[in-house]
């Protein structure tokens, strides 16, 4: 497969993707399985297989390649866990061969839960690999493998996560979800891990998008209460956002070593900076997590469309982009589809 830069002459459509709003989208997360090794409590109820269909490596790439072409300048590759993929090294291979509008790399990060990292870490940075985002929801080994439902779980993250550092792919971030009552205690652990493996520690305010029915509000652990928490151990000082579309709330502590960020979804919602648009393992484009419609674009790829029908079929599509979330409030309904088949 030979990477083709985009050529922003050829377009028809605008070169920018913005909805309705004038966000201007140019981040793009896509799920290239929905498979997962692990089977988190919180995320999952059923078995490790995949529920959706999985396209070729070629039909990812030739996809995303029309996404680069309408403006995105970064793209995730997630899953279910994307290193249970076949292909994927050369997958990143021919994205870091991309070039975006402006003539410049391509930004391109992986999240994943860490299990296979131990032996990818090189290969993928090789291949072209900015960073990575590991999921790893305790610090202590048995909360881990409660949570994981996988015995010996905690040290092989472990490994993967200093495999990753040791590679280069860094700023290396950790995501842990946290869940009151259930691995809230692990809050000033994290603190101190976040020093000690010169990580960036993320606390995730846990979302409505699991397979069963386990969320409610009293469950989420907010931003207010995890910084003091932390703060009590050691302050914390406020760094600055690096753009307007930023996620987590930045944090540094009072002798300048490590850094905690906070994604608050819930109790601090960041719809109005929304940058991200999703594709699925099936091709899917999702608009927001909590989306009740997809949009099928590989089912106009598989049908015959030219580039020019497939872009400005995703053009359309995020004009339509919705403005926010409705998490909390009275009429709300969970995705359509579970986190592990949307794609973090």
């Amino acid at each position: 497969m030979a990477a083709v830069s985009p050529n922003p002459s050829t377009l028809t459509a605008p070169a920018r993707l913005t909805d309705s709003l004038g966000r201007v989208i140019h981040d793009l997360r896509v799920s290239i399985t929905d498979r997962c090794n692990y089977k988190c409590v919180y995320c999952r109820t059923g078995e490790f297989g995949a529920q959706y269909p999985e396209l070729s490596v070629e039909e990812y790439l030739r996809l995303i390649k029309l996404f680069v072409g309408l403006g995105i300048t970064k793209v995730r590759l997630t899953g279910g866990e994307p290193l249970l993929r076949r292909g994927l090294v050369e997958l990143v291979r021919e994205l870091a061969g991309l070039r975006t509008l402006w003539d410049e790399p391509l930004d391109l990060a992986l999240t994943t839960n860490g299990h296979l990292l131990d032996t990818l870490a090189a290969p993928l940075k090789a291949a072209g690999l900015d960073r990575v985002t590991v999921s790893m929801d305790a610090v202590d080994a048995p909360t881990f493998e409660r949570i994981t439902r996988v015995p010996g779980s905690f040290e092989t993250v472990l490994r993967g996560v200093r495999a990753a550092r040791a590679a280069g792919l860094t700023p290396l971030k950790i995501n842990c979800v946290l869940l009151r009552g259930f691995n809230d205690d692990q809050i000033e652990g994290f603190a101190r891990f976040a020093r000690e493996e010169d990580v960036v520690v993320r606390f995730i305010e846990f979302m409505p998008l699991e397979e069963g029915r386990l969320w409610s509000p009293e469950i989420v652990v907010p931003l207010k209460e995890i910084v003091a928490r932390i703060g009590r151990v050691l302050p914390l000082i406020d760094m600055p956002a690096r753009d307007a579309s930023e996620t987590a709330r930045r944090y540094t502590f009072s002798d300048g070593v490590g850094e905690i960020g906070i994604i608050a979804p819930v109790s601090q919602a960041f719809c109005g900076a929304c940058s991200r648009v999703r594709l699925t393992s099936d091709g899917k484009i999702r608009t927001c997590l909590f989306s009740q419609v997809e949009h099928d674009l590989y089912g106009r790829f598989r049908a015959g469309a030219s580039d020019e029908e497939l872009r400005d079929y995703i053009f359309r599509t995020i004009e339509g982009k919705e403005a926010r979330h409705h998490i909390g409030e009275p009429g709300f309904l969970k995705p359509s589809r579970s986190m592990v088949h949307i794609g973090g």
